[in-house]
């Protein structure tokens, strides 16, 4: 595939109409896991509800891969391989048996949603990604939407013991790897069969650990499977689907930022789902967690230094933004 021009320029009007809608879809489906959690671990320890989820998703996947005859070198392979033991089974675990020792949704989506903070950190030093003031103060105010949210979940969250709350500190810290990891070795390949081997990676892990723990039979409640349908279709192709095609679209920070909306939106789930009420605190965290969203991706989309000082040579045409169609020209995108 050709890497894209970034001296063509296009007017703000022609920007990526699909942007608005992959977000949104990536901040429900996303929200959706947290759910799942709760759901599955109802009816089944964390590696009997994730050996199982893997397994139907990722036969599914290969099948899929064998059928259209797809194949993907070494290299690609291997760096797929890695990008899913921390973005799925690393941060799958986190959340999942976070919620198995008593963690609730909202804690566990308030602890995830400190990944925009440490990836958008961490991608400054690490891919050179230009990050304005606007963004910057975006994404602290974000923090401080999310613990609005769930500042009461917090205070009564007695019930958890106190080691279960790094189970989703670790799970965010493995996605964070997993964001940094892809963006830095730029992995090539389709989405389908990205996640094809990212899952395959996963299946054969919890598979393991799995009958190790003697966990795999599943079980003969009917609950454990709608559970195991819900992640595998919301969570894992709709949320991770779409977490890798608004990343290949956009920087770090302006994709980190969407997680902002995941405490707020799985207050949303549990309470149609489950009854759990909705405070005056939630709605107030929900208006601020919109507007550091929208600070962080009213600005324009993450850059590498050495593109922005490129662009800042270049004379701009009148009447066009300088922003280029695509923040990383050498990126071989998942499609």
């Amino acid at each position: 595939m050709e890497p894209i021009d970034t001296a063509r320029r296009v007017p703000r009007r022609l920007r990526d109409p699909l942007a608005p809608l992959l977000a949104v879809g990536l901040v429900v489906m996303w929200s959706s896991g947290f759910v799942g959690a709760e759901l599955g671990t109802r009816h089944a320890p964390t590696t009997t509800l994730l050996a199982w989820r893997f397994l139907v998703v990722a036969a599914l996947l290969v099948a899929w891969c064998l059928w259209r005859g797809v194949r993907m070198d070494r290299r690609d392979l291997a760096l797929h391989g890695t990008v899913g033991l921390l973005a799925q089974a690393g941060y799958l675990y986190g959340v999942v048996a976070a919620a198995e020792h008593g963690v609730s949704a909202g804690t566990s989506a308030l602890v995830a949603a400190l990944q925009p903070m440490v990836a958008t950190a961490l991608a400054v030093p690490l891919l050179g990604e230009a990050v304005r003031r606007r963004q910057a103060v975006g994404l602290v105010v974000g923090l401080g939407g999310v613990a609005l949210v769930v500042g009461s979940d917090l205070v009564g969250a007695g019930a958890a013991p106190w080691w279960a709350y790094l189970l989703p500190l670790g799970a965010m810290l493995s996605l964070v790897a997993a964001t940094l990891t892809e963006r830095r070795t730029r992995p090539g390949g389709g989405l389908i069969e990205a996640l094809a081997v990212q899952c395959s990676v996963s299946a054969v892990l919890f598979v393991g650990l799995a009958t190790v723990t003697g966990t795999l039979a599943p079980p003969a409640d009917p609950g454990f499977w709608g559970a195991v349908a819900w992640v595998v279709v919301l969570s894992t192709l709709g949320g991770y689907g779409l977490y890798w095609i608004n990343l290949a679209r956009s920087g770090v920070a302006r994709v980190s930022a969407l997680l902002y909306l995941t405490p707020p939106t799985t207050m949303l789930w549990t309470w149609l789902m489950f009854g759990d009420p909705v405070g005056a605190g939630t709605l107030a965290g929900s208006g601020v967690c919109l507007a550091a969203v929208w600070l962080v991706r009213s600005g324009h989309p993450g850059r590498t230094r050495d593109a922005a000082a490129g662009e800042s040579r270049r004379p701009r045409d009148e009447g066009t933004s300088a922003e280029p169609l695509s923040p990383d020209p050498d990126r071989r995108p998942l499609r």
